[in-house]
């Protein structure tokens, strides 16, 4: 079911586009999509479908820069104020029911600014967290994320360059109070593995027993 969803930025009321697949357990998981491309990336159309399958109901939807039209994300904020409302819309059709938020990459992240920020979820399952830019690992992006006391799990490439140098990276994440990563020998940071090509869908599909079991944990 697609449906909209309100946002209140600081420059007034905007609407996201969502789709909900309500599988009537005791489990929702949100997923946010990455800096690139928007909800239906068949990346996470197939993980969304695969987690279905798990019996888990899901929303997928996008943040406003894609309903602009724009190819670049808009501030922090507007991100954040979108994982707010997505959550509160949720909660408000499943009340009883526990909600886990994930994201590829920026969605992901944007994901833990906003849950260190007091957006409650019970966990974060991460689709290639992007710890800094390409080459330039002297700028992490993981202030925020000692302080976050729910659950997380990365999901991770060992050859994606947002992460590099690994050592780096397992650092941050022993700084984590309840975390851990499930690594994707030879992945990139869209899990493209060198010598095997996979259809995206089933590449994200792939990913939702990994999820699944981190839920049922």
């Amino acid at each position: 079911m697609t449906i909209q969803i309100p946002v209140e930025l600081a420059t007034g009321v905007v609407t996201v586009t969502a789709d909900w697949t309500d599988a009537r357990g005791g489990d929702v998981v949100i997923i946010a999509h990455g800096a690139g491309a928007g909800k239906d990336h068949p990346f996470l159309v197939g993980l969304a479908d695969a987690l279905g399958a798990q019996g888990l109901s899901t929303l997928r939807f996008n943040f406003p820069y894609v309903e602009q039209g724009r190819r670049m994300p808009g501030p922090a904020a507007h991100a954040i104020a979108t994982w707010n409302a997505v959550v509160g819309w949720v909660r408000a059709q499943a009340p009883s029911a526990r909600v886990w938020a994930t994201g590829k990459s920026y969605g992901g992240r944007m994901a833990s600014m906003a849950v260190a920020e007091g957006l409650v979820v019970d966990g974060l399952a991460y689709l290639g967290y992007p710890l800094h830019a390409p080459g330039k690992p002297e700028k992490p992006r993981a202030e925020h994320l000692p302080a976050i006391a729910i659950p997380q799990l990365f999901i991770e490439g060992t050859n994606d360059p947002f992460i590099q140098p690994l050592e780096q990276f397992e650092a941050v994440v022993a700084t984590c109070q309840h975390a851990r990563v499930a690594w994707i020998d030879g992945g990139g940071h869209s899990f493209e593995v060198k010598g095997r090509k996979r259809p995206a869908a089933d590449v994200g599909a792939s990913f939702a027993p990994v999820i699944a079991e981190f839920i049922g944990g």
